[in-house]
């Protein structure tokens, strides 16, 4: 039952006009602002797009290997030694791209009256950089006739990144060379488990035996095998690498002609809860 004589109490605030405003239109502006800003934004990108950033290398330009001028001077030395006496014109042919107007028909060389001569491998083997826009090759070519020869081939890259002959090419001698060095004095692995480990995972490992290799291996090894089988016979030494992380060792090994080989493997070698297992051998697949 309602209380006699109780009456509602009503509270009136005073508010200033603008914030009633303010506050009423405040989410109407906000996309607005959102609105223009990304008109500003797109404008933005299409005038003046994002630019990859590159980042470049600090060694001079110059003094980076040139992939594609060594293969230029190797095809020029393939086709400059390759003749045949019956058919000059071919070799005039074949050096035509490279000469223009600057140098004489075939590079100057006219074939002998008899014989042929076929290019077998080229490679180049030494480089050097007279200018910033000039290498000079020197380029091993092995030849059915005349054996190994040694070619020096100048070649130019013009302002616009086309390649050219800076004139004509030169025979020379083979880098210089010595006998091989002495072996580095090493400490010699004591420990019979790894000895062991070491020389099961050599001996699968040169037989192709992937699956009996992978019981040696850590989780993360990454090993490539060799094309040709080998049968281990032995291992003539184990020794520790200077860091002591790896093992070097000297084995003997036969193919399935008979050719018996001497080979030198240096294996990573980590031991886990007592067990040694291997994580690459001589070379990393992946790199």
């Amino acid at each position: 039952m309602a209380r006699v004589g109780s009456q509602a109490t009503v509270t009136v605030t005073a508010r200033a006009m603008w914030r009633i405003r303010l506050r009423r239109e405040l989410s109407r502006r906000l996309l607005q602002a959102l609105g223009v800003m990304g008109l500003i934004a797109s404008a933005r990108f299409a005038i003046a797009p994002p630019r990859p950033v590159i980042v470049r290398s600090s060694t001079p330009s110059a003094l980076l290997p040139d992939r594609a001028a060594e293969g230029f001077a190797s095809l020029f030395a393939r086709r400059y030694l390759t003749w045949d006496s019956s058919n000059p014109e071919a070799h005039d042919s074949a050096l035509a791209p490279y000469l223009g107007t600057s140098l004489e028909a075939g590079a100057a060389m006219q074939p002998p009256s008899s014989g042929a001569e076929r290019v077998q491998w080229t490679e180049v083997v030494q480089a050097r950089v007279p200018a910033p826009d000039e290498h000079v090759y020197t380029v091993a070519v092995q030849t059915d006739a005349a054996g190994l020869v040694y070619l020096s081939v100048s070649v130019l890259r013009r302002a616009d990144g086309r390649l050219a002959l800076a004139g004509y090419p030169a025979f020379v001698g083979a880098p210089s060379t010595t006998a091989a060095s002495p072996p580095a004095q090493l400490r010699e692995v004591q420990e019979p488990a790894l000895s062991t480990v070491v020389e099961r995972a050599l001996r699968n490992y040169l037989a192709g035996s992937e699956s009996e290799l992978a019981a040696d291996l850590t989780s993360q090894a990454r090993v490539s095998l060799p094309a040709t089988a080998l049968a281990l016979q032995a291992v003539r030494s184990l020794d520790w690498s200077p860091d002591g992380r790896s093992v070097v060792a000297v084995v003997q090994a036969v193919d399935e002609r008979g050719a018996q080989y001497t080979l030198a493997y240096e294996l990573d070698v980590t031991s886990a809860d007592g067990r040694w297992e291997v994580s690459a051998i001589q070379m990393d697949p992946t790199t």
